[in-house]
């Protein structure tokens, strides 16, 4: 038996997709086209850390339990989390990487910015700095 559905139904559930449809591409998700603004007293600050061995190691370890969910273990922001995320996390491979000052890049992984959380209470200053030298590392691999 074959269920007939009538012209206004039809209608209407056209009219639903289609307005359900415009409002979702209306609203793209976002990939941090909005500026972040890093305050001008955190611009300039100069990472006191070293990148050498030890630090990296430290601070790869310290990237793929903190960071890593939203960005990816290589950084290229195609984390398990990443799906899920309005706006998508950074790509840390791309050249304007190398565009962000050390400073910056301290800043914005100390304060957070929605969604990404803050994290002064779960990292030291020290290990923050050290991420920065790590976040430097991924920068300068070739993006594949």
């Amino acid at each position: 038996m074959r269920m007939q559905i009538s012209k206004y139904k039809y209608f209407r559930v056209c009219i639903s997709f289609l307005s359900f449809l415009f409002i979702f591409l209306s609203h793209p998700v976002q990939a941090q086209r909005t500026p972040w603004v890093v305050p001008e007293a955190y611009v300039n600050l100069k990472n006191p850390t070293k990148a050498d061995s030890a630090t990296l190691k430290s601070a790869k370890a310290s990237y793929i339990k903190y960071c890593a969910p939203c960005h990816g273990d290589k950084g290229k922001g195609d984390g398990p989390a990443n799906a899920s995320l309005n706006p998508y996390p950074a790509n840390h491979t791309a050249i304007t990487m190398l565009k962000e000052t050390d400073g910056a890049l301290w800043y914005k992984i100390t304060e957070g910015r929605h969604p990404m959380p803050e994290n002064k209470s779960v990292l030291t200053a020290n290990q923050r700095w050290e991420l920065v030298n790590y976040i430097r590392t991924l920068a300068k691999s070739p993006s594949k």
